[in-house]
This record gives structure tokens, sequence and C-alpha cells, in this order.
């Protein structure tokens, strides 16, 4: 997006840059007043894409903190489990708790 100045013509034109399949397209907006307008309004359009992407950096990185907290309290929560049922007389065989049986 910008500025050009043409051969032809009394003073610059705003054109946009557009994706049109894998293609980039300038397309014109407009020179003098309606130029400045339409480029006044690209760049309003940009803070607020690049606010955007700031909130979803932010609300991403909580996310991320958050699970690691859950991450540590569930191995805190199977390291309780296996001592209890092992204190409890409870072994594993094949993934599966059982208790043990008893000698006679």
């Amino acid at each position: 997006m910008g500025w050009e100045h043409r051969e032809r013509g009394l003073g610059p034109y705003y054109y946009q840059s557009r994706r049109v399949g894998e293609r980039v397209r300038k397309v014109y907006r407009g020179g003098g007043m309606l130029g400045r307008l339409a480029a006044q309004l690209d760049e309003v359009e940009r803070q607020k894409k690049e606010e955007e992407a700031a909130r979803r950096d932010a609300e991403r990185r909580r996310l991320e903190a958050t699970t690691a907290y859950v991450r540590e309290l569930e191995t805190a929560a199977k390291i309780l489990t296996t001592a209890h049922l092992i204190v409890n007389g409870f072994h594993q065989r094949r993934g599966e708790w059982r208790r043990l049986r008893e000698s006679t």
C-alpha cells in the first residue's frame, strides 16, 4: 500500500495492494483528498489488526502459563494417587491397579 507517482497526472496516487489468489494486485484508491482519506482508513484498519494480534498473543501467553500450572497439578496428583494406592496394598499390572493377594 502506498503513494505512487505516475508519469502522467498531477500528483501522487494512493494504491492498495491486495492478494488475489497467489498474485498481488494494486487497487487504485484515489489521488489528492480522496487518496489521503483512503490512506487514513487503511492506517486505522492496520492499527486495529495490530491491536487484535497483540491481544491474541497476550491471551495465548496467559493460556500457556495456565496450562503449565495445570500440568504440574496433574503430575502431583498422579504421584500422590500412586503413593496412596501402594501404601494401601495395591500394585500395578499392565497399567491396571490391583490389590495384592494375601499369601496363605
